[in-house]
């Protein structure tokens, strides 16, 4: 059986040597860009965090996150880390559930995954961009930009979601399976910067913190998170900023931030802190409230905020004065302005709607014989690894071509 897979990342990939295992399925891969993996190969900052311990239900979302299940309990995580073993990928798990391979390098997970497909016998075509996928009496034909066509008796669209376009982000796998019949829903970027009102920011760009961090549209939270934010000009980046920015993307109205940037502390803690530093040091310059307590940029931008006068020594700031610093400190609001777009995202919210496929197999209920992997399909994870779990498991699933989650 000829297997025609469209898109060389990680699902395809997975799908392909899955494919290839079988000694009666011919499998060729077709991939847009010059090699595979190529947006692999950025994830994780260049680590590629290629799985964590504890992937879940939980931690992915879409119209319908249980669609998930069938392909995780097929081969989730601990196959996963067996399956990469196998090719002779080490990894480390960090306390996080963060899982890396020990080299620290993602391109030795885009490696064994190549020395594999070459093992296995995978036809790879690079520099093939699909623009069409047509039925025919028996099996799917895909025709490339330069004309040429690609037959399959069963095909596997694996072309990712649009986030990261300059890494291989692009919506074609989404305008392919509409070619067959499938729908799309709204699409929005995901695992990216907050961008706010910039007016306390801009001079904060570089500073990292640890802070716990609200979402809230008026004054009710949407989503929090707590860990490290890093400043940038036109907002906020870092790990917490990821994980908030799903919501920021699809929550409509007036958006705000609000940081408590001690979260260690409670306020009248705080307020004791000032104190004593005002006791300790009565002559000191007031823009030095926050020293040893914050980073230098952040305190002295608190005491801006609060429209003190930097050079006043503390002596002469009242106890009103000093809570005000407090509430800054514990209520550091910014006014949201959106996300940063599809260029800096790392995934895509939305896809082919999973209604439109089984969860057992992830082929077609509209055309059989095609199946989707991946970011395609309107499923997205949390920050942290599960989003290449879904592909990794996805794409398994996929490669038995039908044969389902029982086999």
């Amino acid at each position: 059986m000829k297997v025609l897979i469209i898109g060389g990342g990680a699902s395809g990939m997975m799908a392909a040597l899955v494919a290839a295992a079988d000694p009666g399925n011919t499998v060729t891969l077709l991939e847009r860009q010059n090699r595979v993996g190529k947006k692999l190969l950025a994830t994780g900052n260049g680590r590629c965090n290629l799985t964590n311990l504890h992937a879940d239900l939980s931690h992915y979302h879409g119209a319908d996150p249980a669609f998930t299940v069938p392909a995780m309990r097929l081969f989730g995580v601990e196959k996963t880390l067996d399956f990469f073993h196998s090719l002779g990928l080490l990894t480390v798990a960090e306390s996080t559930g963060k899982v890396y391979p020990l080299s620290d390098q993602a391109n030795s997970v885009v490696d064994v995954l190549r020395f594999a497909m070459e093992a296995r016998g995978v036809h790879v075509i690079c520099s093939c961009d699909v623009v069409d996928v047509h039925k025919k009496a028996r099996g799917i034909v895909a025709v490339s930009a330069t004309g040429e066509k690609y037959f399959g008796d069963k095909l596997i669209i694996a072309c990712g979601g649009a986030a990261g376009k300059k890494i291989g982000g692009s919506k074609s796998g989404y305008h392919l399976l509409g070619m067959l019949g499938h729908g799309c829903t709204a699409l929005f970027p995901s695992l990216t910067q907050i961008k706010t009102d910039q007016t306390f920011v801009r001079v904060l760009k570089g500073v990292r913190a640890d802070a716990a961090v609200r979402l809230r549209q008026n004054g009710q939270t949407v989503a929090e998170s707590s860990g490290e934010v890093q400043f940038a000009e036109f907002g906020l980046t870092g790990p917490v900023a990821f994980e908030l920015s799903r919501a920021a993307a699809t929550t409509a109205g007036n958006l705000e931030l609000c940081l408590d940037l001690l979260r260690a502390y409670s306020k009248e803690d705080v307020l004791s802190l000032l104190l004593a530093k005002q006791q300790a040091f009565p002559q000191l310059a007031a823009e030095e409230l926050f020293s040893g307590i914050l980073p230098s940029r952040l305190g002295k931008t608190v005491i801006r905020r609060a429209e003190l006068d930097y050079t006043a020594p503390l002596s002469s700031l009242s106890e009103q004065a000093l809570s005000a610093c407090v509430s800054l400190v514990k209520y550091f609001t910014l006014p949201v302005e959106g996300v940063m777009g599809f260029d800096s995202a790392q995934v895509t919210i939305g896809g082919v709607p999973t209604s439109e496929f089984r969860a057992d197999t992830l082929e077609s209920r509209l055309m059989p014989n095609v199946f989707a992997t991946g970011e395609v399909l309107d499923i997205d994870g949390d920050c942290g690894g599960f989003n290449l779990q879904w592909a990794w498991s996805s794409g398994f699933l996929a490669g038995k071509l039908g044969k389902g989650a029982d086999t």
